[in-house]
């Protein structure tokens, strides 16, 4: 997936104006950027490796994005 091609969607904890991290995902991809940086640098992982996240951070008491 291309990151031009991405359904890109935004963190529910992002408010108006606000820097906000940005993800889109497919069957083999999930891509995150932020929208505050420049660059316009987009990070490329798994599924697997992005729900270990979310998982390690649910269970560390923060809410996933």
């Amino acid at each position: 997936m291309q990151s031009a091609e991405a359904d890109w969607q935004k963190s529910s904890f992002c408010g108006q104006g606000e820097s906000c991290v940005h993800v889109a995902a497919s069957d083999r991809t999930v891509l995150l950027t932020e929208s505050a940086d420049p660059a316009h640098a987009v990070l490329s992982t798994t599924p697997t490796a992005w729900n270990a996240l979310l998982q390690s951070l649910s269970q560390a008491g923060r809410p996933p994005a």
